[in-house]
């Protein structure tokens, strides 16, 4: 789905690289996890992928096309939507249904099809029923769905979530999750930027960013195995809980710590 070579990119008036040295791959299909902490180059990375950026140096390709490219780049931004963590920057129309048809009218489809994909975008993030309602009476919850759901409407293969949850209530993160794994489970490439571990449990794969550059690598499981981790990230309470149990002879010692049945119970919808 996406490949980076050795992916370096300096923002002007900087003398330190925002990401140095970049190398990874996104397969399709993949829930591929990017962490780390605060100015790690997580953001950074995540646009380069939609190609908002140019790398300052290496390649970035999206489908085989490289983004450095103007064929390249405009792939990308069809086969490759993102959403940030603060809804408001993103929101563009004075109702929900004119703010999800924004991005299948840019790209210059029938009307037919753009009501087509709109209800379609609002039904899977279930916001079907509010077509009408005004963005600024949405709740925040409501916003951040509807972000989705615009991204949604120009049906990418891929989807970028930008600390898409922070803003967000528990009951608000637990939905949006939901609606995230069922596009998942149905084929969906996500690529998802945070800091929680708690929101990892069906990722396939994780990357962590150190100062822009890679400092772990591998099946999100690996991580979650970890007797530590470093970066500024911390296991999950869930993980931490059930290792002391084992220490202390309570559980099994053989099941994995971070086996599926306990990524089950990390998923906040459960």
């Amino acid at each position: 789905m996406c490949a980076l070579r050795e992916v370096s990119f300096t923002y002007s008036g900087s003398d330190t690289p925002a990401i140095d040295g970049v190398s990874l791959t996104i397969r399709r299909g993949s829930w591929f996890a990017l962490l780390g902490n605060n100015g790690s180059g997580k953001s950074t990375l995540a646009r380069i992928i939609k190609a908002l950026l140019t790398p300052t140096q290496g390649s970035c390709s999206v489908c085989g096309c490289d983004t450095a490219e103007d064929e390249g780049a405009l792939e990308a931004s069809r086969r490759v939507a993102m959403v940030f963590q603060n809804p408001e920057n993103q929101i563009v129309g004075a109702t929900v249904e004119q703010d999800v048809a924004f991005g299948p009218e840019n790209l210059g489809l029938p009307t037919a099809e753009i009501g087509e994909r709109v209800a379609w975008a609002l039904e899977e993030t279930g916001l079907k029923g509010l077509e009408t309602s005004p963005t600024y009476a949405l709740s925040g919850g409501q916003k951040q769905r509807l972000a989705v759901a615009g991204a949604l409407a120009i049906m990418p293969q891929c989807l970028i979530l930008d600390e898409a949850t922070t803003m967000l209530d528990p009951q608000g993160r637990a939905h949006l999750l939901e609606v995230i794994r069922s596009l998942h489970r149905r084929g969906m490439t996500v690529v998802h930027i945070t800091h929680r571990l708690e929101e990892i449990a069906y990722c396939t794969e994780a990357c962590v960013l150190d100062g822009g550059r890679i400092a772990w690598q591998g099946p999100t499981l690996d991580l979650l195995s970890k007797p530590e981790l470093e970066w500024g990230l911390e296991l999950p309470p869930v993980v931490r809980l059930w290792r002391e149990l084992q220490r202390q002879g309570m559980l099994d010692a053989s099941v994995h710590p971070a086996s599926v049945e306990i990524l089950e119970a990390l998923c906040p919808s459960r």
